[in-house]
């Protein structure tokens, strides 16, 4: 007799998260926020400010549940946007809860999604507008996260800091909306926070017709089959998972552990490439000094491991988004 096994699912429960909230008291959140995520084990990245919070963070699902419960008790965080996804192992190092100025860093002055916003977008009606003659469709993520995946037919700004976007929105303007009736202009990022942003932006900047996807590409994978998407790649996530398919299965791409750029199994067979020290394109960027103390630091990293334990200089996962 013949029995069904089901795949068990990820002990760890990863939630990528965010709130654009009037937060005056920010500071007075981070001490109570840490202290419960580190009774609950969770580890990851959260940031505070007077606009609010966003981060990624990964734990047991009983942990999770508490963070996010604990959360959405802040001050208008009731509806707090949370996409879920597992992980077989722990994807980050540590815990960091950080005070910032912004939790999404553009800064360009008086831009409050509070106020105002483009218009949302869900999955599932995502691909009608983005195959409309009249979009243009922006990537608003960097250069590194573009060249893992992206929607086909989507504008890459090749910016290397979401800071750059305004100024390549300003100098592209003409290029992009023409003389005429200015088409629709439909925007995208990850987890959606980057487009909050970005809508606000050009919004103030006299753009009428401006759509963005609900939840980011994390959403549009998670609900989209595959059969009908039209996206193309990976989506590359701000762990050590590096990046994400369809389903939000775990994707193929590694980490340079020296420049935090995703890199895939081409890109390894790079002479240039070296595990711990260097990828193709950040060889360049650094001297053979520095390159010598990267590759010491990775050789101590694996001696750490081989023992057990977790070596000081271990690499640390990027601040989401930048």
């Amino acid at each position: 007799m013949s029995h069904t096994t089901r795949e068990s699912p990820p002990p760890l429960r990863v939630a990528a998260l965010y709130r654009f909230a009037r937060l005056p008291d920010y500071a007075d959140y981070r001490a109570p926020l840490d202290a419960l995520c580190r009774r609950h084990g969770i580890k990851g990245s959260l940031l505070l400010a007077s606009e609010g919070i966003n981060g990624t963070v990964a734990g047991t699902p009983e942990g999770i549940a508490a963070v996010i419960a604990h959360i959405r008790a802040l001050p208008d965080c009731a509806d707090l946007d949370v996409k879920y996804s597992g992980a077989a192992t722990m994807p980050f190092h540590r815990m960091k809860v950080r005070l910032k100025r912004e939790i999404v860093t553009m800064g360009v002055a008086g831009i409050d999604p509070l106020d105002s916003v483009g218009t949302y977008v869900a999955p599932q009606d995502w691909n009608a507008l983005i195959a409309d003659p009249d979009t243009i469709v922006i990537d608003t993520r960097n250069d590194y996260e573009v060249a893992a995946g992206t929607f086909q037919g989507a504008i890459d700004p090749q910016t290397q800091s979401f800071r750059d976007f305004p100024g390549w929105f300003r100098a592209e303007r003409e290029r992009l909306l023409g003389q005429g009736k200015p088409p629709k202009v439909a925007m995208f990022c990850t987890g959606g926070i980057r487009c909050e942003k970005s809508t606000a932006f050009l919004k103030a900047e006299g753009v009428d017709e401006v759509f963005h996807l609900k939840g980011g590409i994390l959403r549009y994978l998670e609900e989209i089959p595959e059969a009908e998407s039209l996206w193309q790649g990976e989506c590359f996530v701000f762990d050590q998972r590096v990046t994400v398919g369809h389903g939000l299965t775990p994707g193929s791409y590694g980490l340079c552990h020296a420049c935090r750029r995703p890199v895939s199994a081409g890109d390894r067979r790079s002479p240039l490439y070296e595990d711990g020290v260097s990828c193709a394109a950040c060889h360049g960027e650094r001297s053979e000094e520095q390159r010598a103390s990267a590759r010491e630091r990775h050789r101590q990293e694996r001696l750490a491991r081989a023992r057990g334990t977790a070596h000081v200089g271990a690499a640390m996962e990027r601040t989401p988004p930048d």
